[in-house]
């Protein structure tokens, strides 16, 4: 009898292990279909592309090289040139001795991590610690050189922890023994919670696998195909709508491993419901009769499941900081996205400048021709024409794109009818994007900031703007995507998932392309990211740059001769302490941290000094440019007074972007380049 439900418990488990497969045979085989058939520039499926997916997948597993081991590494070579053929042939059985590894190797390291715990540590400084930003590390050759480094790493962080707890170094020392054993349990079983948050992380670590290899095989095509579950399409789309069907919780993890609530956006379920307040503990989350109990579960997963789309009410299981325990129920309703607004600001001096920030070219999904970006843009534009504003800055920084449409509709807005953007299909075909409308919304002089995590819409308005003329771009070269997705599901009637794939480039009005080298700003402003190789030309698989002949001519406006702003700004730069410290900034952390390579005897001292020189390499920067700072007097228009003075949430919010604004050096020196932009056109026009 013990013998018959044996083999109908091993008959259960192979036949689930099969209709897995059965489903990952599905979406990789729509996957071949949809990249062969959709992607602008499909690659061949041949040796040249198994080897290149086999690399990209195995560093995905395991970047860190933390958990394989060398001989792992040879069986899976095995598999080097065998992917075309797997993938040609529809063979998915090979994805199981990879999922089966790295359970292995987790497992292993738990064990390792695990046997620590009743461990002396040594931290005479026997042992080196080596950092390599570039994760140029050697995978394990031996259980003893794995241990090892499980043991360091946990050394490591006991030590962090102790200074973080306690920044004076003698204190440390005088109570060491003391503080290492009370620290010592929580950072063996934060660990393990990592290790455990892999294994169950959402889809679990099966899914993880098949997901990372779909991922190497959209990568090899180029950077921006990627694909997508249910959750993270939900997290896409939350970063390009204007709205989202939410609880209006956001979560992140404190030092002890729990899950706390970080942020109640204003207006959502949860900010009605007066039991819940910023730092509650959720300990649980429960859906119809199925319980997620948070603990060892990553913030990412916890981020998902509240953003399930097939989960619409939740009760929330919350410990007070009094400790008392409460269950919660909410139901998720349409709230506005406060980060994907805008608002405009005024910059007071001998002028009156106007200021927007766009965090990104966000859209209703729900509707083709909906309301978005910028129809709110339209909407400040016109506040702030109504405060007499004698130039615009729109600041682009750290605007990673969104909806091509919004960035048209702006770019519009800004000219006088004309060719915006020109779309190239994988066929070959071409299609001009243009501006219909005659006149303009805005006349007067436009500066926009652009940096190196500008990317695509960002790069499609501030590349028109730059060849109409009609605003002179500052900042630093931008990211250099030329590209545009579409989300593809990857079958119309099963959720087998969603792929965000690259279907065609888009040109500059000029015909030329900013793909891999980013738009140029007119007028140069350091960055402490400057040479952070953030941009899409480091990417392995980035699509080349190339240029089209334009169908259609564009007539850009008088060229500014820029060169006495230019020779104005680089010398207030020059001059500018401020400015001097951004340089030393980028260069301390681009030798020690960003490019850090460096190795010592693992001791607290050595420890300590790392980083703590971390600590006070920021303590200095702050201070100084604290102290060099001349701040910018930033007010709100006359509308946003009125909108907020009887919100008390909403004027601290406020105030809080007020604070930042005048603080922000780059955004200084953009104000005094358009104050000498205009300063130049009167002059201009008294002598003409």
């Amino acid at each position: 009898m013990l013998k018959k439900y044996y083999f109908l418990l091993l008959f259960l488990l192979s036949l689930n292990a099969l209709s897995q497969n059965d489903i990952f045979c599905e979406q990789l085989a729509h996957l071949k279909t949809l990249v062969e058939e959709s992607h602008y520039a499909p690659k061949p499926i041949n040796d040249s592309l198994s080897k290149s997916v086999y690399e990209l997948f195995i560093n995905s597993l395991d970047e860190n090289k933390r958990l394989f081991n060398k001989t792992d590494i040879k069986l899976f070579k095995a598999d080097i040139y065998k992917f075309d053929d797997y993938i040609n042939t529809n063979n998915c059985e090979f994805i199981n001795l990879y999922t089966d590894k790295l359970k292995k190797r987790i497992e292993l390291s738990k064990t390792y991590i695990s046997e620590l715990k009743n461990k002396t540590l040594d931290y005479s400084g026997l042992d080196t610690l080596y950092f390599d930003a570039d994760l140029n590390y050697s995978y394990f050759g031996s259980i003893d050189s794995a241990k090892k480094y499980w043991s360091k790493r946990i050394r490591y962080n006991i030590i962090t922890k102790l200074i973080e707890n306690d920044s004076i170094l003698e204190h440390i020392k005088i109570n060491f023994k003391d503080l290492e054993e009370s620290v010592k349990p929580l950072i063996i079983q934060n660990e393990l919670c990592l290790l455990d948050e892999l294994i169950n992380q959402n889809g679990g670590i099966d899914q993880f696998v098949k997901e990372s290899f779909f991922n190497a095989f959209l990568n090899y095509q180029d950077p921006n195909s990627i694909y997508l579950n249910t959750s993270n399409k939900v997290q896409f789309e939350t970063y390009v709508a204007n709205s989202q069907f939410t609880f209006g919780i956001t979560t992140t993890k404190n030092d002890n491993g729990d899950i706390v609530i970080a942020q109640i956006a204003p207006g959502s379920p949860a900010s009605r419901n007066k039991d819940l307040e910023v730092n509650d503990i959720i300990k649980s989350l429960k859906h119809d009769a199925s319980t997620l109990e948070t603990y060892c579960v990553s913030n990412e997963d916890i981020l998902a499941y509240l953003n399930d789309e097939t989960i619409p009410t939740i009760i929330f299981k919350i410990k007070k900081s009094n400790g008392l325990v409460l269950d919660i129920e909410l139901t998720k309703k349409n709230v506005e996205i406060e980060t994907n607004s805008i608002r405009g600001y005024l910059i007071k001096s001998n002028s009156t400048i106007g200021y927007v920030k766009i965090p990104s070219f966000y859209t209703d999904l729900e509707l083709p021709n909906g309301l978005g970006m910028a129809n709110d843009f339209a909407k400040e534009i016109y506040k702030l024409k109504k405060e007499k504003i004698q130039g615009l800055i729109i600041d682009l920084r750290f605007n990673g794109g969104g909806s091509m449409k919004e960035a048209s509709d702006l770019a519009g807005m800004f000219i006088d009818r004309g060719p915006v953007s020109i779309i190239k299909y994988s066929n070959g075909e071409m299609y001009t994007i243009k501006d219909f409308k005659r006149g303009s919304v805005f006349v007067k002089p436009v500066v926009v900031l652009v940096n190196a995590f500008s990317a695509s819409a960002s790069e499609l308005f501030a590349s028109v703007m730059q060849d109409y003329n009609r605003a002179i771009i500052v900042g630093t070269p931008t990211h250099g995507k030329s590209s545009a997705q579409i989300l593809f599901p990857l079958d119309k009637e099963r959720d087998l998932g969603f792929v965000k794939l690259t279907v065609e480039k888009f040109y500059r009005p000029t015909g030329k392309s900013h793909q891999s080298i980013g738009v140029i700003p007119d007028i140069a402003i350091p960055s402490m990211y400057d040479n952070f190789k953030t941009q899409e030309s480091y990417s392995s698989f980035a699509l080349n740059n190339d240029s089209i002949s334009p169908s259609i001519k564009y007539i850009p406006r008088k060229k500014y001769n820029l060169d006495n702003l230019k020779l104005l700004s680089n010398n207030r730069i020059k001059a500018s302490e401020t400015f001097k410290s951004v340089s030393k900034m980028n260069i301390e952390l681009l030798k020690n941290y960003i490019h850090k390579k460096k190795q010592y005897p693992l001791t607290l001292d050595n420890i300590y000094n790392d980083v703590d020189g971390y600590k006070k390499l920021w303590e200095w920067f702050n201070n100084d440019t604290n102290q060099n700072l001349k701040e910018l007097k930033f007010a709100n228009t006359t509308s946003t007074e009125e909108i907020i003075q009887y919100d008390e949430v909403a004027l601290e919010n406020n105030n809080s972007i007020l604070e930042d604004l005048k603080k922000d050096i780059t955004l200084q020196e953009t104000h005094q380049i358009m104050m000498d932009f205009i300063n130049l056109k009167q002059k201009n026009t008294h002598e003409n």
